[in-house]
């Protein structure tokens, strides 16, 4: 499992994450989303969900 993040985390690796579990496991119709340098990670769909990066 790689390290997942919180959604409003600052300040995270510019790139493309994807919306998980709590655990790191698959959701159904996840969101993708693309951040860049110094931005915040958005709200997830469902509370407790996580982002992981891609």
């Amino acid at each position: 499992m790689s390290d997942l993040k919180r959604p409003g985390t600052d300040n995270q690796p510019p790139g493309k994450y994807k919306e998980v579990g709590p655990r790191g496991g698959e959701v159904v119709k996840p969101r993708i989303v693309k951040i860049d340098k110094g931005d915040r990670l958005p709200p997830t769909q469902e509370k407790g969900r996580k982002w992981e990066k891609q």
